[in-house]
């Protein structure tokens, strides 16, 4: 049985764990599926809500137009982790802009990209955490937008 019945239930789900952790946080949802789970994040906290690309090519992922967060408490939203290479480069790129706080609210990461992912955000949010990766449509009941 899925976790989420799509990302509104997921964003849903998750605005609880992230209610408290933050003062004035902005909130980057990850585009495009990060943006709906954000938004819901964003409404429940009262927080402002920017979109943040992130682009997969032959390099490997690459972020593009980060905001100014410089002394900023932010919290990056996505529909999920699996391999955890999306999170860690926008870990990077937006360490590289100096926020006062970095967090990663998704509603589901495996326990070891959960650890590993640590070490690179102050503080890793995660409503389901399995043992094992599988894919995120997993989680999904209706995930048609993984096509």
């Amino acid at each position: 049985m899925a976790d989420f019945l799509d990302l509104t239930d997921a964003g849903t789900q998750l605005a609880p764990h992230v209610v408290g952790r933050a003062e004035n946080p902005l909130i980057l949802g990850v585009a495009p599926n990060g943006v709906p789970v954000a938004a819901v994040v964003a409404t429940a906290i009262g927080a402002p809500l920017q979109e943040l690309t992130v682009i997969r090519n032959d390099d490997g992922v690459a972020v593009s137009h980060v905001s100014d967060v410089t002394g900023r408490e932010v919290i990056v939203v996505d529909h999920g982790v699996e391999t955890g290479t999306a999170a860690r480069a926008i870990a990077h790129a937006l360490r590289d802009r100096d926020p006062a706080t970095l967090i990663l609210a998704v509603p589901v990461c495996p326990r070891q990209e959960g650890s590993s992912l640590a070490l690179l955000y102050d503080e890793v949010i995660a409503v389901v955490q399995p043992l094992a990766r599988r894919s995120l449509r997993w989680h999904y009941a209706n995930a048609e937008w993984l096509d």
